[in-house]
């Protein structure tokens, strides 16, 4: 199901139900998906230039969260306005890269001795 919002978002891909989820466009061309877990639906927002077609954890760039507790999962009008919501207050993801990942592991390792 295809659902164009303006201006902010297209819905191209949207599941009812418990564990809700779908996908899109935001308003300024990139991607997002949101799936439903445990009571809280989580907009992934990726970054513009993913290095494969589907994207993957390593691109999200953005991410909001709200509890579903006052929705109707069953409800289509209801996730689309939810997820609306959360789009333009989904917050940047700080990503440390792999090298220095590993370094800050072991560096509090090593500070633990």
């Amino acid at each position: 199901m295809r659902t164009d919002h303006s201006p902010g978002f297209v819905l191209e891909d949207l599941t009812v139900g418990p564990f809700a989820h779908g996908f899109g466009v935001t308003g300024d061309g990139r991607s997002f998906a949101f799936r439903t877990v445990a009571g809280t639906l989580t907009v992934e927002i990726y970054r513009p230039d993913p290095a494969t077609p589907v994207p993957g954890p390593d691109d999200v760039a953005a991410v909001a969260t709200a509890r579903v507790t006052d929705i109707d999962l069953d409800d289509p009008r209801s996730i689309t306005a939810l997820v609306r919501d959360l789009i333009p207050v989904a917050a940047g993801v700080d990503r440390v890269p792999g090298v220095r990942a590993l370094w800050h592991r072991l560096g509090s390792v090593l500070d633990g001795r």
